[in-house]
């Protein structure tokens, strides 16, 4: 798929986010491109992985599951902390390779085309970010060989060549817009036309390896992810939408359960407001939503099994209890 397919196919599970899908899109296309025979033995291509920008709850793990479900590759997540809190990491590097393995049902070349998602990268540093933390620096440097690309050997004996499997790492990264308005350095360049201003504000809103470096990565882990996407919080308008739009949308979800007995479910556009403002509340994204919602459908599922009369269940209000109606209705 070319990348504005793949972004048509983004769409219809992750909403917002526009910038980071297209940036997505463009990498992970030219990345499958370069592994193609006829290039490769063309010229030599060094690999780009990935890095993503965005406070939790904001779609990064959605972003890379979704993108691995519509390329059809094996797909598997690892998370940075828990690499950093261990003794034995290249131990714990090497089972991810296994999940990766055992997700291409022991296919070592499916398993080589497969994407490697690792959150939480941005606590391999020290807190506050005045000194590298000991493990957290192992633990980049341990990484750095997969990520350029090397051969693995599993606890299942057999070899696995990283070169052409995607890693994309993810984190919040809470404190870089500080050394991010620290090192804006594009002021003094002059451009000609009214689109100076636009132009100045991407240049100077991008991350650079110096501000990764500042942040606490070691330069050459913060050189293997030269691709970087910042994801925007999610507002209001948007996590109403993240509930009701998407294909498999939590109120489709619970639609299709309902309907499956017979009931149809009803929410009234109010009650996801309710929803919105308190997950913004809560401050953790997106994330929020789920626990929000199936804690306003408890009383619905337990009522509504029970009572094979309800065809209709209408919420109002988030704060009200719901109205049930017979077939009658």
């Amino acid at each position: 798929m070319t990348p504005s397919e793949i972004v048509k196919q983004l769409n219809q599970y992750v909403i917002g986010q526009d910038e980071a899908k297209k940036i997505l899109a463009v990498a992970v296309y030219w990345h499958f491109r370069k592994s193609e025979k006829a290039i490769a033995e063309a010229i030599e291509l060094q690999k780009s992985n990935i890095l993503l920008i965005g406070s939790t709850g904001t779609g990064k793990t959605l972003l890379c599951e979704t993108l691995s479900k519509i390329l059809g590759v094996p797909f598997v997540t690892a998370d940075a902390a828990s690499l950093a809190q261990t003794e034995y990491v290249s131990h714990e590097i090497e089972s991810i390779l296994q999940r990766l393995l055992d997700k291409a049902n022991g296919d070592v070349e499916r398993a080589q085309r497969g994407v490697v998602f690792i959150d939480e990268i941005d606590k391999l540093r020290a807190a506050g970010g005045q000194s590298r933390s000991t493990s957290g620096e192992s633990v980049q440097h341990a990484l750095l060989k997969i990520m350029e690309g090397s051969q693995v050997r599993l606890q299942s004996g057999s070899y696995l060549d990283t070169t052409h499997v995607l890693f994309i790492c993810g984190g919040a990264f809470v404190g870089l817009e500080e050394i991010l308005r620290d090192s804006q350095a594009f002021g003094f360049i002059s451009l000609a036309g009214g689109e100076s201003p636009r132009l100045l504000n991407r240049l100077n809103a991008r991350v650079k390896p110096s501000d990764l470096r500042g942040f606490g990565l070691i330069p050459e882990f913060a050189g293997r992810l030269p691709v970087i996407a910042r994801l925007d919080d999610l507002t209001k308008p948007t996590l109403v939408r993240i509930m009701t739009e998407p294909k498999n949308s939590i109120y489709n979800q619970f639609r299709a359960i309902l309907h499956a007995d017979g009931i149809e479910l009803v929410i009234e556009s109010a009650v996801f407001d309710q929803i919105a403002d308190l997950a913004l509340e809560y401050k953790a994204g997106a994330r929020s939503l789920r626990g929000i919602f199936e804690g306003m459908m408890t009383d619905i599922l337990y009522v509504s099994a029970d009572d094979r009369r309800i065809r209709k269940v209408v919420v109002s209000s988030l704060f009200e209890e719901p109205r049930f109606f017979g077939a009658a209705a």
